[in-house]
């Protein structure tokens, strides 16, 4: 043994007994803990080298063993104790807010005192090992990354759900008006880092981490992105909650636990393939609690029939097929304060699982089958719709999803002895886009037929309670569903419907008599064939607030989409600008960028007041401060170059200029000018000389996204994408100055991987078209320049940080109907630069042009209705302009710093505090240390 206490590599490993009385550790019972970082409970265990044992990395415990993994030096083995520790393992309890209303104050003040008190006597490593041990049972089995992950994610854990308990009970006690948020989609991202750093325990974390030879980011990336979201309606929904939690607002977030999320995205050939998303296979999901004791029935089918009562007709919804509703609770923690909320998302599962009469009588499937039917409702996001089964499936989900959340809803107001008529004054529920819309209905429903209000009065408060975020103006992606489908699936539902339409019509006709047009345009039934239920409307006239989420896609509303109906409610249409949280997007996705912050900023106080970054404004010329910026990007783009190199097997040069395309495929957000213009830069690379080819920009071009499984030309798109890839890749020609790549399964751990490395991000959808957009934020808070229309947020953005600091270019917005017209009936002459390009096309340069004879077509003979071919000259200046600038590093540094530094409107605290303040007439409700 050395003199510090660590065994030389050629002698035998010895325990060394580490004992700490009471005091040292800060009460509680005498320890003992090895210096291999495990607890010791026997003094006669035998060597490391005789018992089972777990490799881990170099940890101050042991600097000298050379046991190699992953490539990095790990100690020696060692063993787990044979007796467990002296305390019990704590079990997470039900959160406070279904605790009996009579339980002690003083009671539950005792109960939580003993849960912090062991948090703070167990240092973190002893905390993980005892998961490992006693949560994981991997006592007699090698320790791998997985189970250290899954271990300190449950050691996190304990120390969330004390918070989040503590929250409930406050609130509880306070019984505040809270706002229920209903989203079909969150995407989460991995929760490990953004709850440690939410608790402020990273120091504690990493050091004990540390000391078990692992890297706290290392076990990170073990984490399983949450499979709950697609694009940006989920990642804002998940901001939203990062927001409310921070900013003390009480809040629930309500959506669906879906098993397979919409699926996993693989490329073979070149082009996409969907496979599931099996994020909940093979492991637990530590940063959730199955409620157990929350479950709700929710009908389908079945038929309604009147009962008088007195001189009133009440109606029954009775028979069809019952699902069970199964609540499962992720709590949300806020950052640097204890207010915890929940996330609560509703798993579908049979009412009665197994039939055990068909499986005697030898009909094995049958058994079965009412399992396999409720199970497919939260099976998959967004099943496809093409079919009448994916239709009547959608919709099946969307009302599963809001029943249960209704019926939680009330149960909680009950619960707290509060009539339902002050439930606008207890509650505020925020639908987040139209796929939660049918909630308006099956709210009326449960006031009518199951509390016996009147009409009147259940509309007073379902429409003083629902609120509305309308998130497209493209009309197609408005939902409208069959009316025989609604008959069929939700026949209460339906007649409810066709109620709220009649009172709603007669309004409209006695302020505009004998208005047959304005009639057909505000009803919420669409007289086709077959008859439609418009959701969108039926949302404005169930809720008191309608909003857009960008300023000039709140005007399209009122003037394009719904003028007749702002005409009617125009106090009910308001803005409110999205926004991004900067502590996943800045904090945690970009932290060399966030010490350079705090550094010139002189603190983390930027965390929660990004305002603070307009300081830096002011220095952006200093070349200190240049320089630094610099690094931390360099940084950033290293990291993404290694990716590259691991996932596509393409070397890319981090000097070169990492222009960025990540979003959701569609024809209107360009993917596919953007590959066009690629094109054209090989074809202007190949016909160059060797001179003119040393003064051109080096470029990495940067694509991911997904297509909708039934969504065939954006999977055009994507293989076009990767057809051009390999081609200009191959191509030693070419080399360094241009490579393209396409990264597979775009999620938010890998857009936190993207964001901060890219020098120029495009957001280039046809104006008018983007209803806001939030990847332009993320991309501009972490020093991106845009290239981009003037659409969605892009206008608001260009306000902030000065127009010249972008890169824009295309139709404004209220130009496109006039160019659709006159495309209509003379299209103009195709420009030569883009023509070219359509001709390598069909000569087969990129693979058989009969793989993308749909794309040319959608361009060409009049049907552009996206202008790509309008748009394609100006969009060529202005990457030429992106080039011309990148090569003045001190300019393109100073736009960059300015970009970052007037991000600060574009925060997710700012948005919620004006939807709290405006639509909710929600107050904090600060927990108290």
């Amino acid at each position: 043994m050395s003199s510090n206490g660590h065994a030389s590599p050629s002698a035998p490993v010895k325990k060394v007994s580490l004992s700490f009385n009471n005091n040292e550790l800060g009460g509680g019972a005498r320890r003992s803990f090895s210096r291999e970082g495990s607890f010791l409970g026997n003094s006669n265990a035998t060597s490391a080298a005789e018992s089972s044992f777990i490799p881990i990395s170099p940890s101050p415990f042991s600097k000298q063993a050379e046991i190699i993994r992953g490539g990095r030096k790990s100690p020696e083995p060692f063993t787990y104790p044979e007796t467990k520790p002296t305390y019990p393992e704590a079990k997470p309890p039900a959160p406070a807010e279904d605790e009996p209303l009579e339980l002690h104050v003083e009671e539950r003040k005792r109960q939580h005192a003993l849960a912090q008190e062991h948090l703070k006597v167990e240092p973190v490593e002893a905390s993980v090992l005892r998961h490992v041990q006693y949560t994981l049972a991997r006592r007699h089995q090698p320790l791998t990354a997985p189970d250290l992950y899954l271990a300190t994610a449950l050691s996190v854990r304990e120390r969330l759900i004390e918070r989040w308990t503590d929250t409930q009970s406050y609130y509880t006690t306070k019984d505040p008006k809270r706002v229920c948020y209903l989203s079909l989609e969150y995407l989460v991202g991995r929760c490990l880092q953004n709850t440690i750093h939410n608790l402020g325990v990273e120091n504690e974390y990493t050091r004990g981490i540390a000391a078990l030879g692992y890297e706290l980011e290392d076990l990170a990336a073990e984490e399983h992105d949450p499979a709950l979201g697609n694009g940006g309606l989920g990642r804002l929904a998940s901001c939203f909650l990062d927001s409310m939690a921070t900013l003390n607002y009480p809040a629930w977030g309500y959506g669906l636990r879906y098993r397979y999320g919409m699926f996993e995205q693989r490329i073979e050939r070149g082009q996409q393939r969907e496979v599931p998303d099996y994020w909940l296979q093979g492991h637990t999901n530590p940063w959730e609690v199955q409620r157990l004791d929350i479950s709700y029935p929710v009908r389908f089918y079945g038929h309604v029939h009147a009962v008088r009562q007195g001189c009133n007709l009440r109606y029954q919804w009775e028979g069809g097929e019952i699902v069970k509703a199964q609540a499962f609770d992720s709590p949300i923690p806020g950052y640097r304060t204890r207010n915890t909320n929940t996330m609560r998302l509703w798993s579908s599962c049979a009412w009665d699982e197994f039939d055990l009469n068909a499986f005697n009588a030898g009909q094995l499937a049958a058994a079965s089958e009412a399992r396999v039917r409720a199970e497919s409702i939260s099976a998959v996001l967004y099943p496809n719709d093409h079919t009448d089964a994916g239709k009547e499936l959608r919709l099946k989900q969307q009302f599963f999803f809001v029943s249960a959340t209704l019926q939680d809803v009330v149960r909680r107001l009950k619960r707290s002895r509060r009539p339902l008529a002050e439930l606008p004054d207890k509650v505020a529920i925020q639908l987040n886009d139209t796929h939660p819309t049918i909630a308006i209905p099956e709210l009326m429903r449960i006031m009518l037929d199951v509390e016996g209000l009147e009409w009147a009065e259940a509309w007073s408060i379902s429409t003083r309670t629902f609120a509305y975020t309308n998130h497209t103006i493209l009309p197609e992606a408005l939902e409208r569903w069959p009316v025989p489908l609604l008959e069929r699936l939700l026949p209460r539902h339906m007649q409810i419907i066709y109620e709220i339409n009649h009172r709603h019509l007669q309004e409209v006709e006695a302020r505009w008599p004998h208005d047959t047009e304005r009639l057909s345009a505000l009803s919420i039934i669409e007289e086709s064939f077959p008859k439609m239920v418009r959701m969108a409307v039926l949302a404005i006239v169930g809720s008191h607030s309608v909003n857009g989420v960008a300023e000039i896609h709140t005007g399209l509303v009122r003037t394009r989409l719904f003028p007749q109906l702002a005409d009617m409610w125009p106090e009910r249409f308001n803005n409110k600008t999205n926004g991004v949280t900067p502590r996943r997007w800045l904090l945690l996705a970009n932290p060399s960028l966030a010490a350079l912050l705090t550094k010139w900023l002189g603190g983390q106080g930027w965390v929660t007041d990004i305002e603070r970054l307009r300081i830096l404004k002011a220095h952006a010329a200093n070349p200190d401060l240049q320089q630094e910026w610099a690094a931390s990007k360099r940084v950033n783009k290293l990291r993404l170059a290694d990716y590259i190199q691991r996932h596509c097997g393409v070397e890319v040069s981090a000097d070169a200029l990492f222009d960025v395309h990540v979003k959701r495929i569609h024809e209107y957000k360009r993917q596919l000018l953007n590959i066009l213009s690629i094109v054209h830069r090989y074809n202007v690379i190949k016909a160059a000389s060797p001179e003119e080819r040393a003064h051109m920009v080096p470029h990495v071009k940067v694509f991911a996204g997904k297509a909708a499984a039934g969504y065939y030309l954006a999977k055009r798109v994507i293989h076009l994408i990767n057809s051009v890839a390999a081609v200009v890749n191959g191509d030693p020609d070419v080399g360094p100055l241009l490579k393209v790549v396409f990264l597979a399964n775009y999620n938010v751990s890998l857009a936190e991987v993207i964001i901060p490395a890219s020098d120029i991000s495009q957001h280039i959808s046809t104006a008018g078209m983007e209803a806001s957009g939030t990847s332009n934020m993320k991309f501009a808070l972490n020093g991106g320049l845009i290239l981009g229309t003037m659409d969605g947020a892009n206008i608001e953005i260009a306000d902030a940080i000065g127009r010249h600091n972008m890169f824009v270019f295309g139709a404004a917005a209220e130009d496109t109907d006039g160019l659709r017209r006159e495309m209509a009936y003379q299209p103009p002459p195709t420009d030569e630069r883009l023509q070219q390009v359509y001709s390598c096309i069909e000569a087969g340069a990129f693979g058989p042009a009969s793989d993308f004879r749909a794309i040319l077509d959608s361009l060409q003979h009049g049907n552009d209705f996206y202008l790509l071919a309008h748009d394609f000259p100006s969009y060529l200046e202005a990457q030429a302009e992106v080039d011309r600038v990148f090569v003045n590093k001190a300019d393109w540094i100073h736009r960059s710093i300015v970009s970052a530094s007037c991000m600060g409107r574009f925060s997710s605290d700012r948005t919620i505090s004006e939807y709290a303040a405006n639509i909710w007439h929600l107050e904090a409700v600060p927990c108290p240390e």
